[in-house]
Formats: structure tokens, C-alpha cells, sequence
């Protein structure tokens, strides 16, 4: 047969593989099986990889995007050397049986290096980056190259003469259980085991796919095995032209697909949320459309002739349908979600599965039929490419081409179009490629089909002319935030979509931030409020004389400009991970205009990638990070990040953190508190603002001096910052606080820390409704006088007044909760009277009145 030959003229049943029985449909069950538990398993070890790469190179998306380039590479690496290998040894099975011995072990030894690499990777960096990143890419490139391996070396040890079919049954059994494993993390394995026996529950798939496939090599010995001299007969064939074409082609494919995966991320923001059960299922999901689109090609195959048309007009099809779906996106779509979580949640009774059926939803409607086409593609492309006597061979090249086509398209996607073109210029980029490659394909396909040229030709055009007519607000305008508001800001980027909207009137006319779809912060008074405090009330009470603060998180940039009001800061700190908030910042009031202040030092970085690499040290460390449930947030909350931020502070030095309250339930809340105590033995409770509380903490005594927190608050510019917001005096700001370390002790009780291991808050039940009015009492139930030192009867009985006050106000905005509103109509008068002078409670008393 000359090597000349078009590959896309073959009939494949027409070439037996020497020594091999003909395919039957049981002889692929069970390699199928293996690998639906490999393809498990390595979604499992990727997903904790990337979790754990967060907290050694940091957050930032180049940093993540270089480290996970690593088991990509690793990926086509092996998919190209053990496809070739596979092609060279007589029992395919029993390589494949030391494939998934080796993922396991190594694996397993990635995970423990990886949780252990912080520290050592911050210091090689300082000194030699290369080396640093060099050992980062061979650790999460090790495991991965024995993975790239599976598919190609099962493929081969089958027997099967009809590529086609064969490839896209294995190919959707292994993408079968990624989807599964994609599912595990989140809703079971990491909240239940931790991080560390997670990984070892994955390794026990990857031994038992080796003992499955050992059995099955014993039982099939004599069916399976190939003789050498026929091995060797073909090992030095090389590919035709036409198949390197296809190879080619699919290798761009795969960079389309990847930036497609780049641009739905930003698309699905204003029907998901940020929980880490929301990207689980929309992962699955996109796994999900590739299983099933390699599934029904292996079913039809027969009847779909030349693989070449089929290939063309199902890449540019995707690209046309990835395209009309997000055209076709508007509120008709937050409807059906309603509808579904309503379907799931009343049966179930559980908000986890309600909200879950929210996320299938948006991720059916904007990714599952693109994703179907994409994973028809596979098939087509392997029947085009590999020869049945060099299938492992051949396999290996398709997907090593196609996974490092992934590499450069996620890059160029998340790194150039993305931030020069925005979500919908760069899809509709894509789509043309797509049509582009499908046209090309086409043009290969013998005998030639003039609908099929005209089709793909047509696709191309309508690509076009919807991408001219499509508004680039057009996601911007879904924003559930902007729904009847003003959008002042919008900007998308690899790190998130970042959007301000402002909204009420007159003097509650306010502005708003929104990350990822999801409302952070803003500049109304309540904000104002607890941001000021959250800066300044730690000052304050500071045991030394402070002159150095650190702020992670700039957000709104109200708690950083606060810090200006502290007279004697010397060195102000900030920082922030998205450059889009530093872009927004100017548009909130209450800041001092922090992002223009020359005195302070923003630095775009991660909060813990900051404490961990910097060798700063601080007097105050104050952090208002995005909600602890909110994926990755996480690393800000644990027990190692609070010994990580105790490690840089100064003598007497204090951490600040925000203590949101509805955000998560309430035993959440307690395992957030004992997380906190467990690293600091001196630690206090306040209370900034109705939904918001402080912890501070320090490994230094915390002594509440009366006169040295009454001569730090007189300062004109702390005095004025404070007044604003409702703190009129010293008293005002000792009537925040709530207990101390020993009240903490009480509520935390036996709630399990949260650890870099066990982050098990992150993956928490969904949060109930009205969670406020369970959380909030049970801190208030703490509740003592402040131990102030050398206080006078006459100042303790203000503070007496002025805790009334707030507790005035916390009933009745508690009852208001309730819808109890005989309880709250009969505080109304009294807090009105009282609220007069108070700008804080002004604030609420008049938006109940309108």
C-alpha cells in the first residue's frame, strides 16, 4: 500500500490488523470501562492540581495559565511517545497495566510535593525563575505525559480494525468519566475527604483500570497479541501528506475550541454564580457535549461517508452555533433557569440541587451543542489520519496536535483577544477560523460535493455578517446587576469581567462593583461604613505605634483610602488581583482618591502570592476578599493563610479580617471564626455594619487603652472619616465591639477548621435564604462590655447609650428580615428620633421611608 495514498479512501473494516479478530461491539466494553475510570481520574488530579498550583504560583491567570500549559504539554508529550511506543510492542494491554501504575504513583507523590511547594517555589524564584518554573512544568507534567498515553496505547491493544468507530467509542468512554470526575471534587470528594485523600481515591481508579487491564490482558492473551516481525513491518511507515493536513487542521481546531472554552466563561457570568459547584458543571457539561458528539459519530459512522466533508462541516458548524447561541442570549434565559431550579429544588427540597439545575441550564443553552460537534470531530479526524496497523501511532499525533493547539488558544485567547477585541468580537474571530478550516477541509473530501463546498462557503458568510450586527454591549446589557440601572463601567478580561452600575436617587443614589457577574462591594453608606472601620478601627486599637498597613483586596478602594486618615502610616499597601478594578476605581466616592494617591503602593498581585514572596513586614494587615464561598477565595480564609499573614507581622502587628454574615450558613461561619483563633491567641469580635463583622487578631496582647484610643480618634482627618459614617466618638467605637477570644471559643464549639487541605467552605451547602437572621443573634449573644482600660463610669454608660442605638436598629432590621413588620413598625419612631444625627442610621431610616 503506497504511503501516497489518501487515507480518507480507505475502507477500514478492509484492513484487519495482523493476528487481530474482527471488532465486535462486546470487544469494546471493556476497554471502554478502563477508560471511563482513567479519564475519572485525571479530571480529579487536574482540578486538585489547579487548586493547589493557586496557592503555589498564585491566582493570577498568567501564572495559572503557564502552570496548567505544563499538563497539557505533558498530555500531547505522551499522547505523541506512548502512541508511537504502543505501535512497537506485542502486548499493548500489559503497557497500558504499568500507564496506570505509573499515573497513580506519581500522581499521588505530585499531590504531596504540591502541597508542600509554597514556600520553596517563592524562594527558588527570587533567586533563579527558570529553575522554579522549570521544576513546576516537569511536577505537573509527569503524571499527564503517562496520562496522554491511555487512549492511543487501548486503541491499539483492541484490535479493531474500524478506526473510526473504535476511536470514538473509546475517546467518549474516556470523556464519560471525566465528566464524572469533573462532578466528584466539588459535590463529594473534596468537602467530605479533604485534598490529600482525595488524590488518593483517584489514584485507586487509575490501579483499578491496571487490574482490569491485566485481567483482561490474561483472559485475551492469545487473541490480542500481534507477532513481532508484523509490528515491525509497519513501525518505520511514515503519515501522508493528507493525513498531516488533517493533523493540522484539527490542531487549529483545537486552539478554536479551547478560546471557545476562554469566551464562555465570560459569556455564561450573568446566569452563573462563583461557586465552585457552578464551574464543576459547566466543565461537565462541555465534557458532556464531546462525549456525546464522539459517541453518536461511532453510531452512525457508516452512513456519514467521506470523513473529510464530515470533519469540515462539523467544525464550522460549531463555530456557527457557538456564535447564533450567543446572539441569541437575553432574559428569556433567566426564566427557564427559574423554572428548572423551582422543577429540581421542589422534589429534592435542597437549594444545592435547585441552583445546580440553574447552572445545567446556562451551560446546555451556551455550550452543549457546540461542545457535540467538537466531539464528533475526533472520529472523523483519527479515520481520516490513522492507518489500522499504525493506530497507536496515529492516535497519539491527533491528539498531541489537538492538545497543544488547546496550549496556544487558551493563551492567545485569554491573553489577546480577549482583552483587545472583548468576548463577542473574539467569538465571532473564532467562528470564521472555524468556517475557514471547515472550508478547506471540505475541499479535501473525494469524491467532491458541491453542497457540501457551498454549505461551508455560506457559513462563513453568515459568520460574518452576524458578527458586524451583533452590539458589543451585548453581554453587558444581561448583567443581572444592570437590570433597569445605569452601567457606567464594563470590562472584560482573562481575570474577570468587572462592571460598576449605579442605582436609587437623590442622596442613596449609589454605585455598585461587580466581579464575575457577582455584586462585591460598593460606595453607599453601610459601605462606607464597614470599609472605614475595617481600615481604621484596628489602628485604633493597636498596642504599638503602627506605621506600616497592608490591604488585600483594593475592591471599591474605600478601606485603602482610609488608611490616608491614619496619621503616621508610612508605608500603605494594596493588593489587588484584577487590573479592571484599579480601572474602575476612580468611579466610587469615599475613597480619597486612593488610586491616584502617590503614598500609596498597589501592587497587582495576589493577596497570599504578596505575603508569600514580599519580605515585608506590617503593623496591620486588613483584608476584604470576596465571600469565603466563592471559588478560590478560600486560600484567604484558612488556618494556613492566617499563620502565612502572623509570619509578616511586626511586634504587636494585627491582622483585620472581614467577617461577612449572610454569605454562608451559619456553621460556616463558626468554622471560619475557629480557623482564625486556632492561629491568633489574642483575637477580638466587632461589629462594622448590620451584615458585616471584624475579626482582629494578633500573637500580642490587645489591651484596650481608653486614652490612647480616645488621642488616636481626635485627629481631625481619623475624627472626620469616622463621623461620616456614623462613629461620632470614642464611645461610638468601643460600642462595636462584641466579645473577645474566649466568646469566640464559645461559638466556634467543635466546628472543623478551614485548612488548605480541608477546604471544605468553599464546596458548603448553598446558603440558606434570610441566613442573617440566624447568624447575626447568635453573635450578638456574645456580647459583652469592651475590657477598656482605664475607662470612667461615665464613659462606660456612653457606651451603654450607644450600643443601644445599634441594637435598636439590629432588631428591627432583623424583624424586617422576618417580614415581622408589627415588631418593626414599633421601633420605627424611636430609631427615627434617635437616627437623626447619626449619618449611618439617617442613611436606613430614610430609605424606609421611601
Amino acid at each position: 500500500m503506497s504511503n501516497n495514498m489518501s487515507l480518507s479512501t480507505r475502507a477500514p473494516a478492509d484492513v484487519p490488523q495482523a493476528g487481530t479478530p474482527p471488532l465486535s461491539s462486546t470487544g469494546l466494553a471493556a476497554p471502554s470501562l478502563l477508560l471511563a475510570l482513567s479519564g475519572m481520574a485525571a479530571l480529579i488530579f487536574q482540578i486538585l492540581w489547579i487548586k493547589q498550583l493557586s496557592l503555589i504560583v498564585g491566582v493570577e491567570v498568567h501564572a495559572i495559565a503557564v502552570a496548567v500549559s505544563a499538563f497539557f504539554l505533558g498530555l500531547a508529550a505522551g499522547s505523541w511517545w506512548l502512541g508511537r511506543r504502543a505501535d512497537r510492542v506485542e502486548r499493548p494491554l500489559r503497557l497500558y497495566v504499568l500507564i496506570e501504575i505509573g499515573i497513580a504513583a506519581v500522581a499521588v507523590v505530585v499531590t504531596q510535593v504540591l502541597a508542600h511547594g509554597a514556600l520553596p517555589f517563592a524562594r527558588v524564584e527570587q533567586t533563579s525563575p527558570v529553575l522554579a518554573w522549570l521544576a513546576v512544568f516537569l511536577i505537573i507534567g509527569a503524571a499527564p505525559f503517562l496520562m496522554g498515553g491511555t487512549l492511543p496505547v487501548l486503541l491499539r491493544a483492541t484490535g479493531a480494525a474500524r478506526v473510526g468507530r473504535a476511536g470514538a467509542m473509546l475517546y467518549a468512554a474516556n470523556t464519560s468519566g471525566a465528566i464524572i470526575g469533573a462532578l466528584l471534587p466539588a459535590f463529594v470528594l473534596i468537602p467530605a475527604v479533604g485534598v490529600q485523600r482525595t488524590a488518593w481515591a483517584a489514584a485507586g481508579l487509575n490501579l483499578a483500570a491496571a487490574l482490569g487491564a491485566w485481567i483482561l490482558d490474561r483472559h485475551h492473551r492469545s487473541a490480542n497479541d500481534i507477532p513481532a516481525a508484523s509490528v515491525a513491518g509497519h513501525e518505520r511507515q511514515s503519515l501522508p501528506a493528507r493525513a498531516w493536513l488533517a493533523i493540522g487542521l484539527y490542531t487549529v481546531a483545537g486552539a478554536i475550541a479551547l478560546g471557545y472554552e476562554v469566551l464562555w466563561s465570560q459569556m455564561i457570568v450573568p446566569f452563573m454564580s462563583t461557586r465552585a459547584f457552578a464551574f464543576s458543571i459547566v466543565l461537565a457539561v462541555y465534557l458532556a457535549g464531546l462525549a456525546i458528539g464522539s459517541a453518536l459519530y461511532g453510531r452512525y459512522e457508516s452512513r456519514l461517508g467521506s470523513p473529510w466533508r464530515v470533519f469540515g462541516l462539523l467544525i464550522a458548524c460549531a463555530g456557527v452555533f457557538a456564535l447564533a447561541e450567543a446572539a441569541l442570549l437575553g432574559r428569556w434565559l433567566v426564566d427557564v433557569q427559574s423554572y428548572a431550579e423551582v422543577l429540581v429544588a421542589g422534589p429534592t427540597g435542597g437549594g444545592l440541587a435547585g441552583m445546580s439545575a440553574r447552572f445545567a441550564v446556562a451551560a446546555c443553552t451556551i455550550v452543549l451543542l457546540p461542545t457535540l460537534l467538537l466531539g464528533a470531530a475526533f472520529p472523523a479526524v483519527l479515520r481520516i489520519v490513522v492507518p489500522a496497523e499504525q493506530r497507536g501511532r496515529g492516535a497519539g499525533a491527533v491528539l498531541a496536535g489537538n492538545t497543544l493547539g488547546g496550549i496556544v488558544g487558551t493563551a492567545l485567547t485569554a491573553f489577546v483577544l480577549l482583552p483587545q477585541l472583548g468576548t463577542l468580537r473574539s467569538l465571532v474571530l473564532l467562528a470564521a477560523a472555524a468556517c475557514g478550516i471547515g472550508v478547506i477541509a471540505v475541499w479535501q473530501a473525494r469524491p467532491a460535493v458541491t453542497m457540501a463546498r457551498a454549505m461551508t462557503i455560506t457559513l462563513t458568510v453568515a459568520v460574518l455578517i452576524v458578527g458586524w450586527s451583533l452590539p458589543t454591549d451585548h453581554l453587558a446589557r444581561l448583567l443581572p446587576g444592570a437590570q433597569g440601572k445605569d452601567l457606567v463601567f464594563y470590562e472584560e478580561n482573562h481575570g474577570g469581567t468587572v462592571a460598576v452600575v449605579e442605582s436609587g436617587e437623590g442622596d442613596h443614589r449609589f454605585r455598585r462593583l461587580y466581579i464575575q457577574g457577582v455584586s462585591n462591594s460598593g460606595d453607599a453608606m453601610p459601605s462606607l461604613r464597614y470599609m472605614r472601620l475595617q481600615a481604621l478601627l484596628p489602628l485604633i486599637m493597636h498596642a504599638g505605634e503602627p506605621r506600616s498597613a497592608l490591604v488585600i483586596g483594593y475592591g471599591t478602594g474605600i478601606t485603602a483610602g482610609a488608611l490616608s486618615r491614619f496619621p503616621g502610616l508610612e508605608h500603605r499597601v494594596v493588593a489587588e488581583l484584577l487590573p479592571g478594578v484599579l480601572h474602575a476605581a476612580p468611579l466610587f466616592r469615599g475613597t480619597y482618591d486612593a488610586v491616584q494617591d502617590p503614598g500609596l503602593d498597589i501592587r497587582v498581585r495576589d493577596g497570599r502570592r504578596e505575603l508569600l514572596v514580599s519580605t515585608d513586614a506590617y503593623d496591620l494587615i486588613t483584608l476584604e476578599p470576596p465571600p469565603p464561598s466563592a471559588a478560590g477565595v478560600v486560600n484567604l480564609y484558612s488556618r494556613d493563610f492566617y499563620t502565612l499573614a502572623a509570619s509578616r507581622l511586626n511586634p504587636h502587628g494585627v491582622v483585620a479580617q472581614w467577617l461577612p454574615l449572610p454569605t454562608q450558613n451559619l456553621d460556616d461561619t463558626r468554622a471560619l471564626v475557629a480557623s482564625f483563633i486556632d492561629v491568633f491567641p489574642h483575637a477580638s469580635l466587632w461589629t462594622t455594619e448590620l451584615h458585616e463583622m471584624l475579626l482582629v487578631g494578633s500573637m500580642d496582647p490587645l489591651p484596650l487603652d481608653v486614652a490612647r484610643i480616645a488621642e488616636r480618634y481626635v485627629k481631625p482627618a481619623t475624627r472626620s472619616a469616622l463621623a461620616e459614617v456614623g462613629i461620632l466618638s470614642p464611645a461610638a467605637l468601643l460600642a462595636t465591639w462584641v466579645t473577645d477570644r474566649d466568646g469566640l471559643v464559645r461559638f466556634a464549639g467543635p466546628a472543623p477548621l478551614v485548612t488548605d487541605d480541608f477546604p471544605a467552605i468553599e464546596y458548603a451547602t448553598w446558603v440558606r435564604p434570610r441566613e442573617i437572621v440566624r447568624t447575626l443573634p447568635a453573635l450578638l449573644e456574645l456580647r459583652d462590655l469592651p475590657p477598656v482600660q482605664g475607662g470612667s463610669e461615665a464613659l462606660m454608660a456612653e457606651i451603654r447609650g450607644e450600643r443601644e442605638q445599634l441594637d435598636l436598629f439590629y432588631r428591627s432590621a432583623l424583624a424586617a428580615y422576618r417580614g415581622d413588620r408589627q415588631e418593626w413598625a414599633s421601633h420605627a419612631a424611636t430609631l427615627a428620633q434617635v437616627g437623626q444625627g447619626n449619618p449611618y442610621l439617617r442613611w436606613f431610616i430614610g430609605s424606609q421611608a421611601e
